[in-house]
């Protein structure tokens, strides 16, 4: 069976979700330029396409960033076309089979033999409590926002101040401040209590 894509909106205007019949990938990464893509080469390819600003890629999506000058209402349907075309050129593949991820922003392609700097974050959590807060955020709010194109990553704890990367759609969206205060942030408070007392998003 081929792919298919469809495509959905995101809460962040600059994004656009692609989503595929097929999974794609077994974890996400963000690629901020074409550079970070080389080794993925259906990922670099996307990159040709003038109006792409950055691309993350996470299980059976694609979130596109599109740069400013044009509207998605002139290349939705364009990019749809080619996204399915450069997929349906490869064979069926998990497209980070070969990536492992050794530590924040640092992959190594084991096909290759060498580290290569791209976009990817998620920080192990040391204490129980990390670790209850990175098990909140998966079973509560990491599903809503990969539904808007996006991803969440535990960063750290420290004194009460939870740190959060916010990836894809979610990465600069103007709903991402009501999503960390009104969302996350409510959230590990009710289920945690005065061992948090904010949630801050930081750059991955």
């Amino acid at each position: 069976m081929n792919y298919s894509i469809y495509v959905e909106s995101t809460p962040n205007p600059k994004v656009m979700k692609f989503v595929s019949n097929r999974m794609l990938a077994d974890q996400s990464i963000e690629f901020i330029d074409s550079t970070d893509a080389e080794k993925i080469p259906m990922i670099n390819k996307i990159f040709q396409l003038p109006f792409v600003e950055s691309i993350f890629l996470s299980k059976n999506f694609i979130s596109i960033a599109k740069t400013d000058n044009i509207e998605w209402g002139e290349i939705t349907l364009e990019l749809r076309n080619f996204i399915t075309t450069v997929l349906n050129e490869d064979e069926i593949k998990n497209y980070t089979e070969n990536i492992k991820i050794e530590k924040k922003d640092t992959i190594k392609s084991e096909e290759i033999g060498s580290s290569e700097k791209i976009q990817v974050s998620g920080n192990e959590p040391k204490t129980d409590l990390e670790k209850n807060i990175v098990g909140l955020l998966n079973e509560y709010i990491r599903p809503a926002v990969e539904g808007d194109g996006g991803a969440i990553e535990f960063d750290s704890y420290d004194k009460g101040t939870v740190k959060v990367v916010l990836k894809g759609a979610c990465s600069g969206c103007p709903s991402s401040t009501a999503t960390l205060k009104q969302g996350i942030e409510s959230l590990l408070i009710q289920k945690l209590g005065n061992e948090i007392k904010e949630v801050v998003a930081i750059n991955g």
